[in-house]
């Protein structure tokens, strides 16, 4: 048996809210990943046996990786069709906001969600959320917020609507949330879920070979070259460096998606205990981290890397050069040895 949310209010609110609407908006983060792309097509296949018209709304590409995800073809980019995205929006009878905390997590169409007259929800694990919804649920210690909306969907009695569809969504998100349940995953009740959602039909096996073990040749190459080339490991201070340029990224024909994952590469060094990866953007770089045991990357992307997340996964934009963000992580190195022995001793 799982642990009651405590949302009872919300819960009967948003039921209230999904029984009244038709048309129902479900919008995710920028850089969609996993868990946003999972409970975003999870949601909607229960709604729509629910015979509801629901439309998910993404503010950028997806990740190649997960265009195999039945569905994921027909979510609407709102780079790619930016009036057709305002257009759902401002005829949306009810707005779902899944996986971010902020209305700046899905750029321009932030703005049109602001000001639309359709009630919002919040279902989101982010630390911080926006007092933007009328129904906000949110639970930062949950590993995934595909996690968090089973328990939702069970929580309004939806169980016996998770089709294997939807099954396999929710696995989705919670698999690449947690690295295939590496890290962030002590919750027990995380696997009376996963073993919940194999019942109905999911296959783990499968979606752990999409998610985990498909690449392109280009992409094998070019995280190959990262880990020969451009990976620094800084022993001491228990941490390692991966910096790629935009030249570096097209020599091996890059396509987003190609570097999901390297930053965790290094953590299987014995002794590192938090990872960096810097990939260069145009007029910015993207900053990626991750960790071990109870080193915070999340304190360390809000504090000099624009960005945040959770304990041991987070990232961030820095605006400057490859070169500058670099220097900086080298910088606080020396800062951070002390969190890093006691994290290491401990």
């Amino acid at each position: 048996m799982l642990t009651p949310l405590n949302e009872d209010k919300n819960i009967r609110h948003l039921r209230a809210l999904i029984d009244q609407a038709h048309r129902i908006v479900i919008t995710i983060h920028q850089a969609p990943d996993g868990d946003a792309v999972g409970a975003a097509l999870a949601l909607q296949s229960v709604l729509q046996q629910l015979d509801k018209d629901v439309r998910i709304i993404a503010p950028d590409a997806l990740l190649h990786s997960l265009m195999s995800l039945p569905g994921a073809k027909d979510i609407t980019d709102a780079t790619g069709y930016p009036e057709f995205a305002a257009q759902l929006v401002r005829e949306a009878e009810l707005i779902v906001c899944l996986d971010f905390n902020a209305l700046s997590r899905i750029g321009a169409v932030g703005a049109e969600v602001a000001t639309a007259s359709a009630p919002k929800v919040l279902i989101d694990h982010h630390l911080g959320p926006e007092d933007f919804a009328q129904v906000c649920i949110s639970h930062p210690k949950m590993c995934s917020t595909c996690f968090l909306l089973f328990k939702v969907l069970c929580a309004m009695e939806m169980f016996t609507i998770i089709d294997k569809a939807a099954a396999e969504f929710l696995l989705t998100g919670m698999m690449t949330d947690t690295g295939n349940f590496s890290y962030n995953c002590a919750d027990p009740e995380i696997y009376i879920v996963v073993a919940e959602l194999v019942r109905k039909g999911a296959d783990k096996e499968d979606i752990y070979r999409r998610m985990f073990e498909t690449h392109s040749e280009n992409s094998l190459r070019l995280n190959s070259y990262a880990l020969l080339k451009k990976m620094e490991v800084f022993a001491e201070y228990g941490a390692a460096l991966i910096t790629i340029t935009r030249d570096e990224l097209n020599r091996f024909h890059y396509v987003k998606g190609d570097t999901e994952g390297l930053v965790n590469r290094p953590l299987a060094i014995p002794g590192v205990v938090y990872s960096a990866f810097l990939r260069e953007e145009n007029g910015y770089v993207k900053v990626s981290m991750r960790s071990l045991g109870n080193f915070p990357v999340n304190e360390l992307c809000s504090e000099h890397f624009g960005g945040g997340g959770h304990k041991n996964a987070a990232g961030g934009e820095f605006r400057g050069t490859l070169q500058q963000a670099a220097e900086l992580f080298r910088s606080l190195l020396p800062t951070n040895k002390e969190l890093y022995l006691s994290n290491h001793q401990s």
